[in-house]
Formats: C-alpha cells, structure tokens, sequence
C-alpha cells in the first residue's frame, strides 16, 4: 500500500475479523501503531476496513477525510468476492465521487480482503 517509515496511518473500522499479519505489517513499515477513530492527528492516509451493512458508505468516506492530510489517500478494504461482508467493487466507484473521492487503484492485499485506493479529487 506504499505505506513509509514515519507515516503517519489513521486505522478506521477496526473489529475482530480484520486481517492481522496485514496491520502488523502496515505497522513495522511506518515504525509506530496505528492510530484509531479517537485521535485526530493529520495523517498521510487512512486503511478503512468496510464490510457491507457497515452503514452509509458516502457518510463514512467523508468521516474518513477529516484528518486527512491534502494529499493522502484512503485505503478501503473490504472482504473479497464469496465472502460475508463483501462490498460490490461497482458501489465503491458509484459512492466515492460523493464524498469527493476517485478509484486509482485495486488490489488484493490478503487471502480474505481486498483493497481500493481513493484519493481525493484534484481542485480547479
């Protein structure tokens, strides 16, 4: 996910069934833990984990931006195709623009969670 040594990572929806390994690993790349909802540093980005019945997805991206610094990005993971909480990947792309966000990338990060990139959209 292109995470650093120093960044600063805001961890949002965070429950039993997120992926472990991955957050450790995510943690050892930027030398600190994660920071949670409670905090309210300026972070160069943001790992969401999103599962469908989570809610309403525009209202939560926006939640999602207010420490966010300029130009970081959103990291929406959701459980892959087949499995409970799976988020159709054509919702993403239908949602994000509402909360001033767009789909730059895709990709698997582990066997149980799939990861979109969104960053906010350039201002005129």
């Amino acid at each position: 996910m292109g995470f650093q040594n120093e960044n600063l990572i805001q961890e949002l929806g965070y429950d039993d069934d997120v992926d472990y390994d991955l957050r450790d690993d995510s943690e050892d790349r930027i030398g600190s833990e994660l920071l949670t909802e409670e905090d309210h540093d300026v972070v160069d980005a943001v790992i969401f984990w999103w599962r469908d019945g989570d809610g309403d997805l525009v209202d939560s991206l926006m939640d999602a931006l207010n420490c966010l610094e300029e130009s970081g990005v959103v990291w929406l993971l959701t459980p892959k195709q087949g499995r409970e909480g799976h988020v159709s990947p054509a919702l993403i792309q239908q949602e994000a623009p509402s909360a001033g966000l767009h789909v730059t990338t895709s990709e698997g990060v582990s066997e149980d969670w799939s990861a979109v990139r969104l960053a906010p959209r350039k201002k005129n």
